[in-house]
């Protein structure tokens, strides 16, 4: 059994440790509730422009605008969006558990988030880009990415433009999830990346029989709408991996908390154990040595 000299002192780093990660926890609670507003604010607005893309695509040929152009797929790019720290729990491995199943080959990732920037750099894939952005990007800042990745697929480099991020669904849960933006589908037009509840509302919308009237026309409004509707969806996914980061780290530091303290119990009971121990050890030694005098 240790001595209470090394409990005691071990006790202490535990409980420092405690506070630690207590505060970071307070942290993240702040800067949770911040982020989980800001993605939850732009759901709203993404669901009413998917429901305006699905009308205008009802209204052209497929092969109209160059972003609806399916075409044999070549070389995919894909936007690795992870956080800049660590201590989230697995929202990072399971994002770069992931990427790991992606071709190697035929793949070219464009890195948002140092801990990806690290992976990719660590495994030899290639990593044609690494976009820093604060803890709260703005649009302005999330379209230099995204404007980025539509030039590739533009120019015909790629064939494909995917998303893999840390999808929120809420603070106790985060996946990650694999979303194809570029070229825009049906599928995708239709709101693939919307939850089921947005995705009912879409389909009853449909079927209410509700149209748009599109001034100067549907071909002029869908070549402005398309590129837009690309910008904020890269916008909207950065943000939720935002919410789900913050989300996953006060989840972290809270059960880092707890089981800080729990340990700080199981030491105190040890501590106690052994100080009895040395208490119950001197007494036999002062009876023993009375005894022997006696």
């Amino acid at each position: 059994m240790a001595n209470t000299r090394d409990i005691r002192r071990r006790i202490k780093s535990v409980k420092n440790t405690a506070q630690i990660t207590k505060a970071m926890q307070m942290v993240a609670a702040s800067k949770m509730r911040k982020a989980q507003q800001a993605a939850m604010a732009g759901h709203p607005y993404s669901l009413v422009l998917n429901r305006v893309l699905v009308s205008l695509r009802d209204m052209v040929s497929a092969d109209f605008h160059p972003l609806l152009e399916v075409r044999p797929v070549k070389k995919t790019l894909v936007l690795l969006v992870t956080s800049d720290k660590g201590l989230c729990g697995a929202l990072n491995t399971n994002v770069l558990r992931e990427a790991m199943l992606l071709d190697q080959e035929k793949t070219l990732f464009v890195a948002s988030g140092k801990k990806g920037a690290s992976f990719l750099a660590r495994t030899g894939r290639n990593m044609i880009a690494d976009f820093a952005l604060p803890d709260n990007p703005t649009f302005l800042q999330t379209k230099a990415i995204s404007k980025y990745c539509l030039e590739k697929f533009l120019s015909g480099e790629v064939d494909r433009v995917e998303v893999l991020y840390p999808k929120f669904v809420n603070t106790l849960v985060q996946k990650p999830l694999l979303v194809t933006l570029l070229p825009i589908t049906d599928d995708k037009a239709a709101g693939v990346s919307q939850s089921v509840s947005e995705q009912v509302a879409i389909e009853a919308t449909a079927t209410t029989g509700a149209q748009f009237l599109f001034e100067p026309g549907a071909d002029e409004v869908l070549n402005s709408v398309l590129p837009y509707y690309f910008h904020f969806e890269v916008f909207q996914m950065i943000l939720d991996a935002r919410a789900s980061e913050q989300s996953a780290r006060m989840v972290a530091m809270k059960s880092a908390t707890d089981n800080a303290k729990s340990l700080v119990k199981d030491l105190t009971l040890e501590y106690n154990k052994a100080r009895q121990a040395s208490i119950t050890t001197e007494l036999l030694e002062i009876t023993t040595a009375q005894m022997a005098l006696a």
